[in-house]
C-alpha cells in the first residue's frame, strides 16, 4: 500500500477516535479565583430531579446598556453550565420589546435605569426577568436584587452573586412533587387577610397556604393538635387576644413535633391609626399569655418601646396655601428602620426593614442557638409603658445624648432542640402526641406585629415593600419571604444567598477621559507595529537577496 495513502487512513481513523472520545468524555474547568461557575452540591441535587424538559426563557436580549450586557453574559454562562449538567434544560433568550404588555401582566415589571456611557447620562428600560417552565408549572425569576445599593456596579455584582440561588430556587419550586404547607393561625385577633395579602400572596406561589383557627381547641383539642401537626409552618401575625392554656399547649406541641413557627408579636398596645385620629394615644403592655412559653425557648419580649433616630417618615399637615393643605414627610422615631445581619442568608442584601412601635427582645441562656436577624441603629432610646405618645412630639428638638441606648434586638432566629413549656407541668389536656423536646427545629420571633401588615389604597392591598404616602422603599416583604424559605428549606437552598463574588468593573469617568489613549494603544499601535515589521522585514529581505 502506498505510504501516503496509509498515512492518510491513519490520520482519518485517529480523527474519528478523537471525536468519539470527545463525545464520551466532557469536562469543563472553572479557572476563576472565586469558583464562579462551579455548581454547589445543593444545585446538583436539584438538577438531578429534572427528568423532563425544563425551559428557561430569559428576557435579557436586545439593545440595552453595555454594563448590563455583563449580566446577560454571566446569566448565559451560568445557564449553559446548568444545561451541561442536565441535558433536559433548554435555554432561550428573547427580546421583550414586542411583548412588554404581556410581561407586565405576568408580574414582570420593567426597571428604569440611569446609565452613564461616554461621559453622558441616559435613561434605559430593561426587563431583568427569566421564566422557568416545567410541565404545567412555571415561575418567574428576578435577575436584579431589590437591595439598596450605592451604585449600579454594586447592583450588578449582587445580581450576579444571586444567580445560582435565584435559578436553583425556581427549579426546585417547579420540580417539587409535594408542596409544603403553611398555616396562618387565627382565633386570637390576628391581622385580617387583606392586611397580609402582599406577603401571603407571595407565600402561596410556592407553598400550600391555609387558615387554621385555634377556636376548635376548646371543643376537640386532640383533633386540633393532630391537624396542626400535619402542617409544616405556622405564622402567628399580630395576635391581640390572650391565648388560653389549651391553645398554648397546641402550639407548643406543634413545635416539639417538628413544626416551624414565625412569630410576629406586639407586646404593647400602640396603634398608628388611633394616633392619627386623635393626635395622641396611651401605649400600654398587652398580655398575650405567651411570656412563659417564649421564656422556655430562650427569649423574652419586653414591654418598652424603641425610639430610633434612624427611622421611616410619616406625612403630616404643616399648613395651608389657599385652600390646599400642605403635607411634609417627617422622621417618626417610633418607626425604626432596622438593618439585617449581613452574614445570614435571610437578611443578606435585604433593604432596611420598617417597624412600627417595636419592642426589644432579651435572649436567655440555654441550649438553643440564637442568631440576631434585625437590629436597630445605635442611636436608640427606650420608652417605658404605659405612657402617652403625642403626634406633636415629632416637632420636638432632638437631643442626641438621650439616644445612647445602642443596638436593640428586634428579630431573632432560634435553632435547636426546644424544650416543651409544659414539661413537668400539669397539662390542660392529655394527648398521645406529647413530646418533651423537639429535634433540630427552628423558629423566628419578631417583636413587631405590623412588620407584615400592608397598607390599603382604594380598598386594595398595597405593596408591603412601599409606603403609599411617602413612596419610601423597604425590605419587609423580602425579609419575611426569606424567613419562610429558610424555615421550610430542607435542601440548603437559602445558603446559596451567601455566595460572594468579586466583579471587576471599569472606572467609567477615567475610561472616558483616557479613551483616546487606550483606543490608540489597542487599535492604532498594533497596526503601526505590524506595518513597521513588514517594512523592515521586506527591506532586509531585498537587501539580502540583492547581494546574490
Amino acid at each position: 500500500m502506498n505510504k501516503n495513502i496509509k498515512n492518510s487512513i491513519l490520520i482519518i481513523v485517529g480523527l474519528i477516535l478523537l471525536n468519539v472520545i470527545n463525545q464520551s468524555f466532557y469536562k469543563r474547568f472553572d479557572l476563576t479565583a472565586d469558583n464562579r461557575y462551579t455548581l454547589s452540591e445543593t444545585t446538583k441535587n436539584i438538577l438531578s430531579k429534572v427528568n423532563n424538559p425544563l425551559f428557561v426563557t430569559v428576557y435579557l436580549e436586545g439593545d440595552f446598556p453595555s454594563e448590563f450586557k455583563r449580566l446577560q453574559a454571566e446569566t448565559r454562562q451560568y445557564l449553559e453550565e446548568l444545561a451541561t449538567t442536565n441535558s433536559n434544560i433548554r435555554i432561550n433568550f428573547e427580546n421583550p420589546d414586542n411583548q412588554r404588555e404581556e410581561l407586565i401582566k405576568r408580574g414582570m415589571l420593567p426597571s428604569q435605569l440611569t446609565v452613564e456611557e461616554d461621559g453622558k447620562l441616559s435613561e434605559a428600560i430593561i426587563f431583568p426577568f427569566a421564566e422557568v417552565v416545567y410541565g404545567k408549572k412555571s415561575t418567574v425569576v428576578s435577575l436584579l436584587p431589590n437591595a439598596i445599593v450605592a451604585s449600579q456596579d454594586e447592583q450588578l455584582q449582587k445580581a450576579i452573586e444571586n444567580l445560582e440561588y435565584s435559578f436553583s430556587n425556581a427549579i426546585n419550586s417547579v420540580t417539587q412533587k409535594k408542596q409544603k404547607s403553611v398555616a396562618v393561625i387565627t382565633g386570637n385577633g390576628e391581622l385580617q387577610d387583606i392586611y397580609q395579602y402582599s406577603f401571603l400572596s407571595e407565600v402561596a406561589k410556592k407553598y400550600k397556604l391555609a387558615k387554621f383557627t385555634l377556636d376548635s381547641v376548646e371543643i376537640n383539642p386532640q383533633q386540633t393538635l393532630k391537624d396542626l401537626t400535619s402542617l409544616n409552618l405556622a405564622i402567628i401575625a399580630k395576635p391581640t387576644e390572650k391565648f388560653t392554656e389549651k391553645e398554648k399547649l397546641t402550639l407548643d406541641q406543634f413545635i416539639t413535633n417538628g413544626g416551624k413557627t414565625l412569630w410576629m408579636l406586639d407586646n404593647v398596645q400602640a396603634d398608628q391609626d388611633s394616633l392619627f385620629n386623635s393626635g395622641k394615644m396611651l401605649a400600654y403592655p398587652r398580655d398575650l399569655n405567651l411570656t412563659d412559653m417564649l421564656f422556655s425557648y430562650g427569649i423574652r419580649i419586653n414591654t418598652s418601646l424603641i425610639k430610633d433616630l434612624f427611622a421611616a417618615q410619616i406625612p403630616l399637615a404643616t399648613g395651608k396655601v389657599g385652600n390646599q393643605t400642605q403635607f411634609k414627610n417627617l422622621d417618626w422615631f417610633f418607626h425604626p428602620l432596622v438593618g439585617g445581619n449581613p452574614n445570614h442568608p435571610i437578611t443578606k442584601n435585604v433593604s432596611p426593614v420598617r417597624l412600627q412601635f417595636v419592642n426589644q427582645i432579651d435572649t436567655l441562656k440555654n441550649n438553643i442557638k440564637k442568631t440576631p436577624l434585625l437590629l436597630s441603629s445605635t442611636l436608640t432610646k427606650r420608652i417605658g409603658t404605659p405612657s402617652f405618645i403625642e403626634l406633636q412630639s415629632i416637632a420636638d428638638e432632638v437631643i442626641e445624648d438621650e439616644y445612647r441606648g445602642g443596638n436593640q434586638l428586634v428579630a431573632v432566629l432560634l435553632e435547636g432542640n426546644f424544650k416543651s413549656a409544659y414539661k413537668d407541668r400539669v397539662k390542660p389536656f392529655e394527648t398521645n402526641l406529647f413530646k418533651e423536646h423537639s429535634i433540630n427545629n427552628k423558629m423566628v420571633v419578631i417583636s413587631d406585629g405590623d412588620i407584615g401588615k400592608n397598607q390599603i389604597l382604594k380598598k386594595q392591598p398595597f405593596d408591603l415593600n412601599r409606603d403609599k404616602w411617602t413612596n419610601q422603599q423597604f425590605g419587609n416583604k423580602d425579609f419575611l419571604l426569606n424567613t419562610v424559605d429558610y424555615l421550610l428549606d430542607d435542601a440548603g437552598l437559602i445558603q446559596l444567598r451567601n455566595k460572594t463574588l468579586q466583579i471587576r468593573t471599569l472606572d467609567k469617568q477615567k475610561a472616558f477621559k483616557e479613551r483616546t489613549f487606550w483606543q490608540f494603544l489597542n487599535v492604532v499601535l498594533p497596526l503601526i507595529l505590524l506595518f513597521t515589521f513588514g517594512f523592515v522585514f521586506n527591506y532586509l529581505r531585498k537587501r539580502k537577496y540583492s547581494r546574490l
